[in-house]
C-alpha cells in the first residue's frame, strides 16, 4: 500500500491526508483535501453469574455482574487552509457502566430459638465513568493504492471524565437485626483512554466519482464491537449532503415513524419521509434548496429516462453545521411502471442546490412492494377458492406481492358462507360477515406494514366488501381511503333468481340458510338502498355469459348471476364467457384484476382526476324488471314446485316432478358435483341433463331448460349419486320466463 502523504504528529492537528495519482483521471480532478463527517463507535456488553454454596452448608451465593460501555465520536473533516490537508474535530461521548448485585441466602437456629430460620441479605454494587468533550482536534487519514482500494483511519485523543459509584445493602431474617445501607462515591476525576480504528482497506473508489467516499466498517471480537463510518468528498462546493434516509409509519399509528431498511422496503400507498442531512462547510451561513427526485439512473431499462422533480425544500445552514429537511412522499402506483410492468427498486435522489447551482447530490434505493391482495370468497366457499393466488401475484411481481384469503388464518377472522356447496347448514349474515372481513384485513395491514390494501371479491364477497366500505372502511389522515380498489368477480350486486329458487324451498321446511336467502333480489334490492356509500373506492365487476337463460332469467349468465345484475351501476363493467366458479382462476387475474390493481404512478394520477362517473353514487339501483322479469320482485319470487330430498349413497331415485300449461320449462338444483339428474318428459323422452363430474356440475346454481311449449302432466326427474355419503339435494321448477 502506498501512503500517499503521512502526517508529522497528533499535536500538530491531526490532520487528513489528500490522495495521490493513483487512478489517474481521478486524481487529476482534484488534490485538494477532503471534507465530511466520520463516526467511530465502540460498544462492549459482558455479563456474568456464578451461584456457590455458602461455608455453612445449608445455603447459596448468586453473584451477577454486568458491564456495558459505550463510546462514540462524531468527527467534523474540513479543508485546511492551504487546502492541501484536512482537520478534524471531534465530539466525543462516552458511558460506562459496571453492576455487582450479590443474592445470599441461609438457614440458621438463633440462640433462644428451636426452630430453623432462612436469612437472606443483597448488596449492590454500582461504578460508572462519564465524558462528554467537543472540539477536540482528531486524526483521520486516508491511504490508497494503486489498484484504487482506500483506508480511511481515525485518531482519537485522550478525554478527560469522571467516575463515581454507589453502594447498597438491605438483610432480612438475621438473629440480630441489620440496618439496610446505602452509600454513595462522589465524582473523582478520570483519563479516558485515545482510541484507534482503521476500516478493511478492501473498499474501492468509485470512477465515477473518484472524489467522494462514502461507506462503512464493523469489526466484533471479545464481545466488544467497534464500527466506522465515513461520507468525505473533495472540491464540492461549501454544501454538501451528508445522508439520505427514508421512513414510513407503523400500522396502525399514524406518524409513529420508523426507519425502512433497503431489504424489506415499503409498501405502495404508504407515506414515506424523506430526510436530508445537508452540511455546510463554508465560514458564513448558506440558503440552500433540497430536491428530491425519481431517477432512472443505473436502470437496465430504463436508464436514459429523465428524472422526474418529487418535491423540494428550502433551508438555511450555519456555518460548520448540519441541518434536516424532510419531505412527505405517497408512494402509490411506484410498485409499477405505467405500462404494467413491475417496478422492483425504485431510486431516490437528492439534490442539493446553492444559488440554483446544484452543489452536490446523493441517490439511494427504496423498494415499493405492491398493496396485498385481500381476497373475498363467495356463497358455499372458503379460502381455499384463492389457493393458487399466491403462485399467480409472485410471478406477475415478485415475492413481495402478497395474497391474504380471507380465513386462510382463522384466528385473524373467518367468514361463513356455507363452506362447500351441498351444505345448507346455518351461516353469518352479510353484515356478520363484514365484520370478520374487517378483521382480516387490519391483520393484512399489520402483517404487512400496508396503510392501504385492494380487495378482489368473487360472487358473494363482492356484497360483503361493499357492506365494509359502507359502514365500517376508515379513511386516513393522508385522504385516501383503506381500500384503494374494489374489484368484483360475478358479484350479484342486484340479486340472483336462482337463490329465489332454492332459498324459498329451505324457508318453508324452517331451516333458512341466511347466505342464500340475503342473495334473493327482494333482499338485495334493500341491501342496496341501506349500502351505498363508496367513500372514493372505485368499483370494477367481471360478469360472465357462457350460459342460457336459468331461474326465470332470459339473459345470458355465469351459472348463478344474469348481465344486469352483475353490471348494476358499476361503470368499469366487463363482460367475458366464463364461468360462475371459473372466475378465481388465472386467466381472470391477468385480463381483468392485474389491469386494475397494478397501476403505475401515472395511472394512478389519472383514475384521482377523474370525476365520479354517472350512476358511481347511485343509492337505488334500477328496478328488478332488468333481471327479465316484469313488474314487482315478488312477480315470480316462488317456485312452481320444490323438493328437499336425500340421497344414500350411490343411491338412483326418480322424482316424480308436476308440469303445467306453459311456454317454457326450467329446473334449477344444487347438489354436490358427484350427483346426476336427467329431465325425462311425460312421453319417456330425454328432455335435458346435468350430469356429475361435468364443467356444468361444478356450479353452485345447476339448472335445466326446455325451451318449448310443454302440457300439463307428470314427469320423471332421475337423480343417481356416486357418492360415499349421504348427499341432499334441493330443486325447484320454475316456468314461463321471458
Amino acid at each position: 500500500m502506498t501512503i500517499l502523504r503521512t502526517l508529522p504528529s497528533l499535536a500538530a492537528g491531526l490532520m487528513l491526508s489528500g490522495t495521490a495519482p493513483v487512478a489517474a483521471a481521478a486524481a487529476a480532478q482534484c488534490e485538494g483535501g477532503w471534507s465530511g463527517t466520520v463516526e467511530y463507535a465502540r460498544h462492549q456488553a459482558n455479563s456474568n453469574s456464578k451461584t456457590v454454596t455458602r461455608v455453612s452448608g445449608k445455603g447459596t451465593q448468586t453473584t451477577d455482574w454486568s458491564m456495558n460501555y459505550d463510546y462514540t465520536a462524531q468527527i467534523a473533516v474540513r479543508p485546511a487552509p492551504d487546502a492541501e490537508y484536512s482537520l478534524g474535530r471531534a465530539n466525543i461521548n462516552l458511558s460506562s457502566v459496571s453492576t455487582e448485585t450479590i443474592n445470599s441466602n441461609d438457614q440458621t437456629i438463633c440462640p433462644h430459638e428451636r426452630t430453623m430460620r432462612q436469612m437472606s441479605g443483597t448488596s449492590v454494587s454500582k461504578s460508572q465513568t462519564r465524558a462528554n468533550a467537543s472540539g477536540l482536534e482528531a486524526g483521520v487519514d486516508i491511504t490508497t493504492d494503486t489498484g484504487g482500494t482506500y483506508t480511511v483511519s481515525v485518531r482519537l485523543p485522550e478525554v478527560a471524565g469522571t467516575a463515581s459509584g454507589s453502594n447498597s445493602a438491605s438483610f432480612s431474617g438475621q438473629c440480630k437485626r441489620k440496618e439496610a445501607t446505602n452509600q454513595q462515591i462522589a465524582d473523582m476525576p478520570t483519563t479516558v483512554e485515545a482510541m484507534r480504528f482503521s476500516s478493511s482497506g478492501e473498499d474501492r473508489t468509485q470512477p465515477s466519482d473518484p472524489n467522494r467516499l462514502s461507506g462503512a466498517h464493523s469489526v466484533t471480537s471479545f464481545g466488544v464491537t467497534e464500527s466506522l463510518r465515513w461520507n468525505l468528498r473533495r472540491c464540492g462546493g461549501d454544501l454538501r449532503l451528508v445522508d439520505l434516509e427514508f421512513e414510513d409509519m407503523r400500522f396502525p399509528t399514524w406518524d409513529a415513524w420508523k426507519a425502512i431498511t433497503e431489504q424489506t422496503g415499503t409498501i405502495d400507498g404508504n407515506i414515506v419521509r424523506f430526510t436530508a442531512t445537508v452540511a455546510n462547510d463554508g465560514p458564513d451561513e448558506k440558503a440552500a434548496t433540497v430536491k428530491f427526485r425519481d431517477t432512472y439512473k443505473g436502470d437496465k431499462w430504463d436508464g436514459a429516462r429523465p428524472d422526474g422533480l418529487l418535491g423540494e425544500v428550502s433551508i438555511n445552514v450555519p456555518a460548520g453545521a448540519q441541518r434536516e429537511v424532510q419531505f412527505r412522499w405517497d408512494s402509490s402506483g411506484y410498485a409499477w411502471f405505467d405500462d404494467g410492468r413491475p417496478r422492483l427498486v425504485q431510486r431516490i435522489k437528492a439534490e442539493v442546490e446553492d444559488r440554483g447551482k446544484k452543489i452536490d447530490d446523493m441517490t439511494r434505493n427504496l423498494k415499493v412492494a405492491p398493496k396485498p391482495l385481500v381476497l373475498v370468497h363467495g356463497l358455499w366457499s372458503n379460502w381455499k377458492a384463492w389457493e393458487s393466488w399466491q403462485n399467480i401475484l409472485t410471478t406477475s411481481h415478485s415475492y413481495d406481492w402478497k395474497a391474504f384469503p380471507v380465513g386462510e388464518r382463522p384466528e385473524h377472522g373467518r367468514m361463513n358462507t356455507g363452506e362447500e356447496m351441498g351444505n345448507f347448514g346455518p351461516t353469518n349474515t352479510i353484515a356478520q360477515n363484514a365484520i370478520e372481513l374487517a378483521n382480516y384485513v387490519r391483520y393484512t395491514q399489520k402483517d404487512r406494514n400496508a396503510w392501504h390494501v385492494d380487495l378482489v371479491a368473487h360472487s358473494m364477497g363482492g356484497l360483503i366488501s361493499r357492506r365494509y366500505i359502507h359502514a365500517t372502511m376508515p379513511i386516513y389522515p393522508d385522504g385516501k381511503p383503506q381500500v384503494s380498489h374494489l374489484v368484483m368477480l360475478g358479484t350479484p350486486n342486484m340479486g340472483s333468481r336462482c337463490a329465489d329458487l332454492i332459498s324459498a324451498p329451505l324457508e318453508l321446511a324452517g331451516r333458512p340458510m341466511e347466505a342464500l336467502r340475503e342473495l334473493r333480489p327482494g333482499v338485495v334490492e334493500t341491501f342496496n338502498a341501506e349500502n351505498f356509500e363508496r367513500k372514493g373506492v372505485p368499483f370494477s365487476i367481471l360478469a360472465g355469459n357462457p350460459l342460457p337463460p336459468a331461474c326465470y332469467m332470459l339473459s345470458l349468465n355465469d351459472g348463478v348471476v344474469p348481465l344486469p345484475s352483475a353490471k348494476w351501476t358499476i361503470t368499469d363493467n366487463e363482460t367475458q364467457a366464463i364461468l360462475h366458479t371459473s372466475m378465481t382462476g388465472t386467466e381472470p387475474f391477468s385480463s381483468f384484476v392485474k389491469p386494475r390493481v397494478a397501476l403505475g404512478p401515472g395511472k394512478q394520477a389519472e383514475g384521482r382526476s377523474q370525476p365520479a362517473a354517472p350512476g358511481e353514487t347511485a343509492r337505488t339501483p334500477p328496478r328488478l324488471m332488468v333481471l327479465g322479469v316484469e313488474g314487482t320482485e315478488s312477480a315470480k319470487a316462488a317456485p312452481d314446485f320444490s323438493k328437499l330430498i336425500l340421497l344414500a349413497p350411490g343411491q338412483t331415485l326418480n322424482v316424480s316432478i308436476p308440469v303445467e300449461d306453459a311456454q317454457n320449462l326450467g329446473l334449477t338444483f344444487v347438489a354436490a358435483n358427484t350427483v346426476s339428474a336427467t329431465l325425462i318428459d311425460h312421453t319417456g323422452a330425454v328432455s335435458g341433463a346435468n350430469l356429475s363430474d361435468s364443467p356444468e356440475a361444478g356450479q353452485i346454481f345447476r339448472s335445466i331448460f326446455v325451451d318449448r311449449a310443454t302440457t300439463k302432466g307428470s314427469w320423471i326427474l332421475r337423480l343417481e349419486s356416486k357418492d360415499r355419503s349421504d348427499r341432499e339435494v334441493i330443486l325447484s321448477t320454475w316456468s314461463n320466463a321471458g
